[in-house]
């Protein structure tokens, strides 16, 4: 039996950029209707080219391969030969819900709850070099997921805000954040300290702690503030780019729920208080660099961490956007993680 042949072409799509005369996002399209076996091969032959043009633009959207099932999208992204980053490893804050060992919810957020825009985990010292989105079921209105180029974005704070940008630069952030006792469904940082830290009792927990570096407290009704040690608020990238990786915008402005404070959950790394009109001005620049995916079914969105933000847009109806990560990275400024 002879393979179908996958033909794929670059396209357009309704909003994208052009930034430093490169389309933000890339638009790959598959032409003809080829196998998923086929498509794994494409994919596989060409993940070296794929990710690099991933890291030039920022992000690629995949759409028209056929995929359907969270165990498709399992395939698409084991193709690319990268190491898994399991999410029960991470010390993200969000609630997730596994599909396969690659793959999970993307947040079980409400649809009310705008997720604001972040490199992914960048608030802790463990964090993917890359991730994968995939739309299993587009929302009935809203639900896209926003990108930014944060290389763009740094350029026009360095010009907007130099002495904010000079203290991001030589300070870093360190994030506070308190951890319910229990997963929390109701909250974009509902995930419990026993998760996260993959700890039962506090005395584990404790232990996983101070082998991050990290200072922490104890508060009522079981619940634990976390502090990280100081971690980058910018990213050198391998061509000389600088980027504006962290989770600043989405900490300051948006980590907020019956425990926690947003103007209380980040400072510079030497604990002086952030310039709220700075951090303000970084959001409005990075809503106006904003791409809209506009998702479909099927379709497949490669972010490269180091380069672009993400966030969620509300939405009414069912969404259901998975997501993959790959490469776990270690922040410079830990010594050690297990």
């Amino acid at each position: 039996m002879i393979d179908s042949v996958v033909e794929v072409a670059a396209i357009s799509v309704p909003g994208q950029q052009e930034h430093y005369g490169l389309p933000f996002p890339l638009a790959l399209e598959c032409r003809g209707v080829p196998s998923l076996d086929a498509t794994c091969r494409w994919l596989a032959s060409n993940a070296e080219s794929l990710l690099r043009q991933a890291s030039e633009h920022g992000a690629i959207l995949f759409r028209g391969f056929p995929l359907a099932t969270a165990e498709d999208f399992d395939r698409f992204v084991t193709a690319f030969d990268l190491p898994n980053f399991p999410y029960d490893e991470s010390l993200s804050n969000a609630v997730r819900v596994n599909r396969t060992p690659r793959v999970f919810t993307a947040n079980e957020a409400p649809p009310t709850a705008t997720i604001l825009f972040h490199h992914e985990m960048a608030q802790t010292p463990v964090y993917p070099s890359r991730l994968f989105f995939f739309c299993e079921t587009p929302a009935a209105t809203g639900g896209a997921t926003p990108l930014c180029r944060s290389d763009v974005l740094w350029d026009r704070i360095e010009v907007q805000r130099p002495e904010f940008a000079r203290r991001c630069r030589e300070l870093g952030l360190c994030y506070s954040l308190v951890m319910p006792d229990g997963n929390d469904a109701q909250s974009g940082l509902g995930r419990s300290w026993q998760t996260t830290l993959r700890a039962s009792t506090p005395e584990a927990a404790e232990g996983r702690l101070r082998e991050l570096g990290y200072r922490w407290e104890w508060l009522e009704d079981a619940c634990l503030r976390a502090t990280t040690p100081v971690l980058p608020a910018v990213r050198e990238l391998p061509d000389g780019r600088r980027s504006f990786f962290n989770q600043l915008i989405a900490a300051f402005q948006g980590w907020k729920d019956s425990r926690n404070d947003p103007s209380k959950s980040v400072s510079f790394g030497d604990g002086t208080p952030m310039d709220a009109d700075a951090v303000r001005l970084a959001a409005e620049l990075a809503e106006q660099l904003a791409f809209d995916v506009p998702w479909q079914a099927g379709d497949v969105a490669l972010v490269d961490n180091f380069v672009a933000m993400h966030g969620r847009r509300t939405f009414t109806g069912v969404r259901k956007v998975l997501a993959s990560l790959v490469d776990k990275q270690v922040s410079p400024a830990v010594a050690a993680v297990h």
